[in-house]
């Protein structure tokens, strides 16, 4: 131990000598577990979220009994199924809206409930009584609390006028959710004696067959693991998890390059320790404790520092999930020990992968063999041969699994297949072109230059593939969300076509308004509007009813339509589907699909497919008449209003003066696509930080592996020197080789981010939303990142030839005196 002890205080004398690497080494292993850790943490605190949504009160966790055509049931059906020895409960389901914002209300009945349901134990006991008696109850999750400015035991006021029972904290809810007692909810809901869902718990003894009970009415849903939620959000964190895993190995190039510069100038120090008896077991355990040792430190600091950036992005994060897929997500971050016990083992493990081959290297190798740094350093051709081979099988892969793959899985597998192909690709091509350099030569200094940047690419391949990877990464997310970005400015535009929207607090109010507005002059036209829910294939569907108007016939985003489609429509057995929804059911122009109402399916013709970018549900727009007589219930308090432009902010102080609306109730159509843009951006705005994250870390990444490179390649500058070439020169020569080989590798990730970005659109894109953008090239946007890209470059490449530029010449006269 004594022995261990001693050798591991000569190791660590080295990072005293050298401060600068160490800081690499330990910026290595924080980038990369801070990104990583990060990644993670939002990915978990978005899944614990999805389990307080699946275990509300009987979410997809429990069995369930529903109707038959996914519409609300009468309450009889649960008072005979009880009797017939069925444990079941009722719940009730819909949306009510306080302050102007849609929540999900749940009603339920405690008494019944059972016990396997989650925060059923919460109400079951002491709470019961006053959550069943008047005035009740309404169970919220405590972010909902400061979201709507209340404090617990405030009674908020619904649209409809009808005062909630006070509010209760309840902390295993989800956001966005409303529990009341059933009674409340159908009061609320206007749905008395209606149910949603019975649910099923455990039988203790027999129970009669359900058809003789409930008839063809009810049809039983088992359990499920995973909540829609988890299915529909898993692109997006597929899609985190492979940023994080991206930055996490190019973090591991750092740790490389400072763990192979550490070796390189520790060598006479080993060879020192093994002449003195150390064996080279007992070495190498010095070094992996020495390592681990550092990797922990970093670890916790990396820890800390995806703490920050978890909370950093949360929000972003949050309003991504919201906009894209209506998930909810708290603004607080909390995690559990397991991501802090994983964060410290992916350090560790990350510190031994990426020096696994120096340690290799260093057990096998004889002691005088350690004395000649240019062992390490000697580049081996038949490897490059075998790299080039397994690139070409893996790319070959990528086109199998885009050819007959059918799955989200299957996309992300020719993303990751594709950029490891090229990762690996790349050495051979650099090799294939500075040949080509070399070969065509005339001068002798033109001639070492080629030759020498060959030598040094060995080097240099591992920043160079990480260059590559980040540069093909940040041209393919920019040029998606560049595309997406344009396409939906245009959708906007076609979907917010009047010039004025209001959203009354009930149909009261609403009619009121509409003879109003009937009376000025300077409104245009009115036009109304309204939505249902439905469920088709088991999941939701919104219903939009559209006013027979040249404002929407003009410029509803139509992706192909039926000839007179919006003649077809008016008659109300006609509808336009969304483009999701129609990938999803995979229906074409003339199928038709079943709506389930309250009085019975309701069959539509399908005369047009339109984009409707964003939306987490499928939607089916029809005539607006047709709705209402179809959906007699819905709230039809929203209208859109076409008025000339320059009367607008007068129509609409006159409205806020005669009516009482404010901003949630009354906007115009400029306002609204500005905050529409606004929150659009704000989704992608994780990417966008992700890609600079990552990008930044290749940069350091070259940083270290030039640093790591300089000492050795003295014995191949030091000639030139000694012929007259001076130290500015050579770091002239210097900066302008790994400028160069930099460029070609930025020119070749553009390709491959094009190609990237193909995927995401025409793959990726397509399984994770169901609809696909239109494919464009911004050459402004790949000239400004083969600027930064060069940028990063230089900054990586200039300390090392300012080192060069000012190095003494006694240094590069010991080189010829040194045993190499």
């Amino acid at each position: 131990m004594s022995g261990i002890v001693w050798i591991l205080a000569v190791l660590l004398s080295h990072w005293r000598r050298h401060p600068m690497q160490l800081a690499t080494l330990l910026i290595g292993l924080i980038s990369a577990t801070a990104l990583w850790s990060g990644v993670q943490a939002l990915n978990q605190q978005a899944r614990s979220s999805y389990d307080r949504a699946a275990a509300a009160f009987g979410g997809v966790r429990t069995p369930m009994l529903i109707g038959k055509d996914g519409t609300a049931f009468p309450q009889q059906l649960f008072v005979d199924l009880r009797r017939a020895g069925w444990p079941v409960s009722p719940v009730l389901e819909g949306r009510l809206q306080i302050g102007g914002r849609s929540f999900r209300l749940l009603g339920i009945e405690p008494v019944t409930l059972p016990a396997e349901v989650g925060n059923a134990p919460a109400i079951g006991r002491a709470d019961l009584q006053a959550f069943i008696t008047p005035p009740g109850e309404t169970l919220v999750a405590p972010e909902m609390l400061s979201e709507l400015g209340l404090a617990e035991g405030a009674a908020p006021l619904a649209s409809s006028g009808a005062s909630l029972s006070p509010l209760h904290a309840q902390p295993l809810l989800a956001p966005g959710v409303l529990v009341v007692d059933i009674g409340m909810a159908q009061q609320l809901l206007n749905m008395p004696d209606r149910i949603s869902r019975l649910l099923v718990g455990k039988a203790r003894g027999p129970r009669a067959p359900l058809a003789t009970i409930a008839g063809d009415k009810l049809r039983l849903v088992a359990a499920d693991a995973e909540s829609d939620l988890e299915r529909l959000t898993d692109s997006f964190h597929l899609n985190l998890t492979a940023f994080g895993l991206l930055s996490f190995f190019v973090g591991l190039f750092i740790v490389n390059s400072a763990i192979g510069l550490a070796f390189e100038q520790r060598l006479p120090m080993l060879r020192t320790l093994r002449a003195c008896g150390v064996s080279a077991r007992m070495l190498n355990s010095a070094l992996l404790l020495e390592l681990v040792t550092l990797a922990l430190v970093a670890g916790i600091a990396g820890l800390v520092c995806g703490y920050l950036i978890a909370a950093l992005l949360l929000p972003d994060v949050a309003a991504s999930l919201r906009g894209l897929y209506g998930a909810e997500i708290p603004g607080q971050l909390t995690l559990k020990p397991q991501w802090w016990f994983a964060g410290l083992a992916i350090s560790v493990i990350g510190a031994l992968a990426a020096a696994t081959a120096s340690l290799t290297k260093a057990i096998r190798m004889p002691v005088l063999a350690t004395a000649q740094p240019q062992a390490w350093q000697q580049q081996q051709h038949r490897w490059l041969i075998l790299q080039s081979g397994v690139a070409v099988i893996v790319l070959v892969a990528a086109g199998c699994l885009l050819w007959f793959g059918d799955s989200l899985l299957s996309g992300f597998a020719v993303l990751a297949a594709l950029l490891l192909g090229a990762a690996l690709l790349l050495p051979a091509l650099l090799e294939l072109v500075l040949s080509l350099g070399q070969r065509h030569a005339r001068r002798a200094l033109a001639v070492w230059w080629w030759a020498d940047s060959r030598q040094q690419l060995s080097g240099l391949s591992l920043a160079l593939m990480a260059l590559l990877l980040a540069l093909a990464v940040n041209v393919g997310v920019g040029t998606m969300v560049e595309t997406f970005s344009r396409t939906f400015v245009t959708w906007l535009d076609g979907r917010l076509a009047a010039d004025v929207y209001i959203n009354a607090s009930d149909n009261t109010q609403a009619a009121e308004i509409r003879a109003w507005l009937s009376q000025r002059p300077e409104v245009q036209a009115i036009l109304p509007g309204g939505r249902a829910d439905a469920q088709i294939a088991g999941a939701p569907v919104e219903i939009l009813g559209l006013s027979d108007h040249a404002t929407y016939r003009d410029h509803w985003p139509l992706l192909q339509a039926a000839n007179s489609a919006w003649v077809r429509l008016r008659p109300g057995d006609a509808g336009f589907v969304s483009e999701q929804l129609a990938r999803r059911l995979n229906l074409t122009i003339g199928d038709h699909i079943d709506v389930p109402t309250s009085g019975g399916n309701w069959t539509l013709e399908v005369v047009g497919i339109y984009a409707d970018y964003g939306n987490p549900k499928g939607q089916i727009a029809v005539n607006f008449a047709a709705l209402t007589r179809r959906f007699p219930d819905i709230p039809l308090t929203r209208l859109g209003l076409r008025v000339a432009r320059t009367e607008i902010p007068a129509l609409m102080s006159a409205l806020q003066d005669k009516f009482g609306l404010d901003g949630r109730n009354l906007i115009d159509q400029a306002t609204l696509k500005a905050d529409s843009t606004r929150i659009f951006n704000r989704t992608f705005a994780v990417t966008a930080a992700l890609n600079a994250f990552t990008l930044g870390v290749a940069g350091v990444a070259l940083l270290t592996s030039l640093l790591t490179l300089g000492n050795s390649r003295l014995p191949q500058l030091a000639p030139l020197w000694a012929i007259g070439i001076t130290r500015r020169q050579l770091a002239s020569i210097e900066l302008l080789k790994t400028m160069s080989v930099a460029l070609i590798t930025t020119l070749l990730a553009l390709p491959l981010g094009l190609l990237v970005a193909w995927c995401l659109i025409a793959v990726v894109n397509v399984k994770a939303f169901g609809w696909r953008l239109p494919f464009h090239v911004f050459p402004l946007q790949l000239i400004e990142l083969v600027g930064v890209a060069m940028l990063a470059s230089l900054f990586a490449a200039l300390l090392p030839a300012l080192k060069l530029a000012r190095m003494q010449p006694a240094t590069l006269v010991k080189i010829f005196a040194d045993e190499r």
